[in-house]
């Protein structure tokens, strides 16, 4: 039996072969392991995962809704491509969302959360330090979700994990490009301006860091222009 098929059988088990299948194949998508234009074999998934090709089909279609596949009629199923004005819009509405939860944070200091707050950048400055882009990532987006959280808009997030899904394919596929510790620089700026209860500094940090990926985005789409579609649309 593969790893992949391993992995699947490790996943919950309380769900169908179906959802579980799905919830693999678009992290794979996300994380750029399956590369935009990347052709997807309903056949060769089927045999990586140890499955029928029934779940496979149907993880396909769930995908495709998400726009993170594309079934062509008589062609295949293929990822794709980076789709430029999501990730700008995307942009636009963490912006708005976040830089209010810190500022509801920022208004209601809570040393005990700044505390865990504080030991989370030295997990991230961990990661920095050794040279793991893909780590970082997974502890930026825990980061966010902290602070969602403890502002009591932890269902905000949620709603907006399937409208970042674009932006969180760019931060996968050039997080060796990414300058960690200017990020983890500015991680600390947010969790300082939270601590000193300034509602308009948290709110600054917050939509300087988010505004990071626009700044290089048009980098990230001249290294790999393939991967990108929409880019005159955005007008970056």
């Amino acid at each position: 039996m593969s790893n992949m098929a391993l992995t699947l059988r490790d996943a919950d088990r309380s769900q169908p072969v179906a959802p579980r299948l799905y919830r693999l194949l678009r992290e794979r998508v996300v994380r750029g392991d399956l590369l935009p234009g990347t052709r997807l074999s309903e056949v060769e998934m089927a045999g990586e995962y140890a499955v029928s090709r029934q779940p496979v089909r149907e993880a396909f279609i769930k995908l495709a809704e998400e726009g993170l596949v594309e079934i062509r009629p008589q062609r295949g199923t293929f990822v794709s491509r980076i789709h430029v004005p999501a990730v700008m819009s995307a942009r636009f509405v963490r912006e708005a969302v976040e830089a209010d939860i810190v500022r509801i944070l920022a208004d209601h200091a809570d040393a005990a959360f700044i505390g865990r707050l504080r030991a989370h950048l030295t997990e991230q400055q961990a990661a920095v330090e050794s040279g793991d882009p893909q780590r970082f990532l997974v502890l930026d987006e825990a980061f966010h979700r902290m602070l969602a959280t403890k502002a009591g808009h932890a269902a905000s997030w949620d709603v907006l994990q399937p409208l970042k899904t674009q932006m969180d394919r760019v931060r996968h596929l050039s997080a060796h490009a990414f300058p960690l510790r200017e990020l983890l620089a500015q991680h600390g700026e947010v969790v300082e301006a939270i601590t000193s209860g300034s509602a308009t500094g948290a709110d600054r940090a917050m939509r300087g860091h988010l505004r990071k990926i626009i700044d290089d985005l048009p980098q990230i789409i001249a290294a790999q222009p393939a991967f990108f579609e929409g880019v005159e649309e955005a007008n970056i």
